[in-house]
Protein backbone atom coordinates (compact mmCIF):
# COMPACT_ATOMS: atom_id res chain seq x y z
CA UNK A 1 0.00 0.00 0.00
CA UNK A 2 1.33 3.46 -0.88
CA UNK A 3 1.21 6.62 1.24
CA UNK A 4 -1.78 8.08 -0.63
CA UNK A 5 -3.84 4.92 -0.09
CA UNK A 6 -2.81 4.95 3.59
CA UNK A 7 -4.07 8.55 3.89
CA UNK A 8 -7.60 7.14 3.60
CA UNK A 9 -10.48 9.59 3.16
CA UNK A 10 -8.09 12.57 3.26
CA UNK A 11 -6.78 11.51 -0.17
CA UNK A 12 -10.18 10.85 -1.78
CA UNK A 13 -9.72 13.66 -4.33
CA UNK A 14 -6.28 12.34 -5.29
CA UNK A 15 -7.55 8.77 -5.60
CA UNK A 16 -10.58 9.78 -7.69
CA UNK A 17 -8.26 11.83 -9.90
CA UNK A 18 -5.89 8.86 -10.24
CA UNK A 19 -8.78 6.55 -11.16
CA UNK A 20 -10.17 9.12 -13.58
CA UNK A 21 -6.80 9.55 -15.29
CA UNK A 22 -6.40 5.78 -15.70
CA UNK A 23 -9.89 5.48 -17.21
CA UNK A 24 -9.19 8.45 -19.52
CA UNK A 25 -5.88 7.00 -20.70
CA UNK A 26 -7.41 3.58 -21.37
CA UNK A 27 -10.50 5.16 -22.97
CA UNK A 28 -8.31 7.09 -25.41
CA UNK A 29 -6.41 3.89 -26.26
CA UNK A 30 -9.69 2.03 -26.84
CA UNK A 31 -10.93 4.69 -29.30
CA UNK A 32 -7.56 4.59 -31.05
CA UNK A 33 -7.64 0.76 -31.22
CA UNK A 34 -11.01 1.03 -33.01
CA UNK A 35 -9.63 3.65 -35.42
CA UNK A 36 -11.76 6.45 -33.97
CA UNK A 37 -10.17 9.91 -33.86
CA UNK A 38 -11.86 11.31 -30.75
CA UNK A 39 -10.71 13.22 -27.69
CA UNK A 40 -12.30 12.12 -24.41
CA UNK A 41 -12.78 15.72 -23.26
CA UNK A 42 -15.33 16.14 -26.09
CA UNK A 43 -17.51 13.30 -24.83
CA UNK A 44 -19.87 15.15 -22.44
CA UNK A 45 -20.64 17.89 -24.97
CA UNK A 46 -21.09 15.74 -28.07
CA UNK A 47 -23.04 13.09 -26.12
CA UNK A 48 -25.41 15.77 -24.77
CA UNK A 49 -25.99 17.19 -28.26
CA UNK A 50 -26.50 13.67 -29.61
CA UNK A 51 -29.09 12.85 -26.92
CA UNK A 52 -30.90 16.21 -27.00
CA UNK A 53 -30.53 16.57 -30.81
CA UNK A 54 -30.39 20.35 -30.43
CA UNK A 55 -29.26 22.37 -27.41
CA UNK A 56 -28.12 25.84 -26.34
CA UNK A 57 -24.83 26.60 -24.58
CA UNK A 58 -26.66 27.07 -21.26
CA UNK A 59 -28.53 23.74 -21.63
CA UNK A 60 -25.30 21.90 -22.46
CA UNK A 61 -23.36 23.53 -19.58
CA UNK A 62 -26.17 22.64 -17.15
CA UNK A 63 -26.37 19.05 -18.39
CA UNK A 64 -22.64 18.38 -18.07
CA UNK A 65 -22.01 20.52 -14.98
CA UNK A 66 -19.25 22.60 -16.60
CA UNK A 67 -18.84 26.36 -16.54
CA UNK A 68 -20.14 28.42 -19.44
CA UNK A 69 -16.57 29.30 -20.68
CA UNK A 70 -15.40 25.65 -20.49
CA UNK A 71 -18.46 24.54 -22.44
CA UNK A 72 -17.92 27.23 -25.10
CA UNK A 73 -14.28 26.19 -25.45
CA UNK A 74 -15.29 22.56 -26.10
CA UNK A 75 -18.04 23.65 -28.52
CA UNK A 76 -15.46 25.66 -30.49
CA UNK A 77 -13.18 22.61 -30.71
CA UNK A 78 -16.05 20.43 -31.93
CA UNK A 79 -17.05 23.10 -34.48
CA UNK A 80 -13.43 23.26 -35.72
CA UNK A 81 -13.54 19.47 -36.18
CA UNK A 82 -16.82 19.97 -38.12
CA UNK A 83 -18.64 17.58 -35.77
CA UNK A 84 -21.24 20.15 -34.69
CA UNK A 85 -22.83 23.26 -36.13
CA UNK A 86 -25.15 25.92 -34.79
CA UNK A 87 -28.14 27.89 -35.89
CA UNK A 88 -29.89 30.88 -34.39
CA UNK A 89 -32.87 30.30 -32.13
CA UNK A 90 -36.03 31.55 -33.85
CA UNK A 91 -37.44 32.80 -30.51
CA UNK A 92 -34.23 34.55 -29.44
CA UNK A 93 -31.84 35.68 -32.20
CA UNK A 94 -28.98 36.04 -29.68
CA UNK A 95 -29.16 32.36 -28.69
CA UNK A 96 -27.22 29.70 -30.62
CA UNK A 97 -28.56 26.15 -30.82
CA UNK A 98 -26.05 23.37 -31.45
CA UNK A 99 -26.63 20.17 -33.42
CA UNK A 100 -24.54 17.43 -34.98
CA UNK A 101 -23.25 17.75 -38.54
CA UNK A 102 -23.38 14.77 -40.92
CA UNK A 103 -19.74 14.11 -39.99
CA UNK A 104 -20.70 14.24 -36.29
CA UNK A 105 -23.59 11.81 -36.83
CA UNK A 106 -21.31 9.38 -38.69
CA UNK A 107 -18.78 9.60 -35.85
CA UNK A 108 -21.52 8.82 -33.29
CA UNK A 109 -22.60 5.82 -35.42
CA UNK A 110 -19.02 4.50 -35.42
CA UNK A 111 -18.70 5.07 -31.67
CA UNK A 112 -21.96 3.30 -30.69
CA UNK A 113 -20.48 -0.23 -30.63
CA UNK A 114 -17.41 1.09 -28.76
CA UNK A 115 -19.69 2.77 -26.19
CA UNK A 116 -21.55 -0.53 -25.72
CA UNK A 117 -18.23 -2.32 -25.15
CA UNK A 118 -17.01 0.41 -22.76
CA UNK A 119 -20.33 0.34 -20.84
CA UNK A 120 -20.04 -3.42 -20.39
CA UNK A 121 -16.45 -3.22 -19.15
CA UNK A 122 -17.02 -0.16 -16.92
CA UNK A 123 -20.14 -1.81 -15.52
CA UNK A 124 -17.99 -4.78 -14.55
CA UNK A 125 -15.31 -2.52 -13.01
CA UNK A 126 -17.93 -0.55 -10.99
CA UNK A 127 -19.87 -3.66 -9.94
CA UNK A 128 -18.23 -4.23 -6.59
CA UNK A 129 -19.51 -5.00 -3.12
CA UNK A 130 -19.90 -1.22 -2.80
CA UNK A 131 -21.13 -0.12 -6.24
CA UNK A 132 -18.86 2.71 -7.40
CA UNK A 133 -21.48 4.56 -9.46
CA UNK A 134 -24.06 4.39 -6.65
CA UNK A 135 -21.47 5.69 -4.18
CA UNK A 136 -20.56 8.57 -6.49
CA UNK A 137 -24.26 9.42 -6.94
CA UNK A 138 -24.75 9.48 -3.17
CA UNK A 139 -21.65 11.64 -2.58
CA UNK A 140 -22.64 14.09 -5.34
CA UNK A 141 -26.12 14.40 -3.87
CA UNK A 142 -24.70 15.19 -0.41
CA UNK A 143 -22.35 17.80 -1.91
CA UNK A 144 -25.21 19.34 -3.92
CA UNK A 145 -27.12 19.82 -0.66
CA UNK A 146 -24.12 21.26 1.16
CA UNK A 147 -20.62 21.56 -0.25
CA UNK A 148 -17.44 20.26 1.37
CA UNK A 149 -16.43 23.90 1.97
CA UNK A 150 -19.80 24.85 3.52
CA UNK A 151 -19.62 21.86 5.83
CA UNK A 152 -16.10 22.83 6.92
CA UNK A 153 -17.19 26.39 7.70
CA UNK A 154 -20.17 25.12 9.66
CA UNK A 155 -17.97 22.86 11.80
CA UNK A 156 -15.37 25.60 12.24
CA UNK A 157 -17.95 28.19 13.33
CA UNK A 158 -17.98 28.95 17.06
CA UNK A 159 -20.92 27.36 18.82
Amino acid sequence: MNVINEAGILAISTRLHRLSEQLRKDGAMIYKAFGIDFELKWFPVIFTIYKKEIASVVEIANEIGYTHPSTISLLKELEKQELIQWKKDKQDERKRLFLLTDKGSKLIDSMQPVWELMSKILGDIADNKNNLLAAIDEAEEKIANQSFYQRALQLKAPK
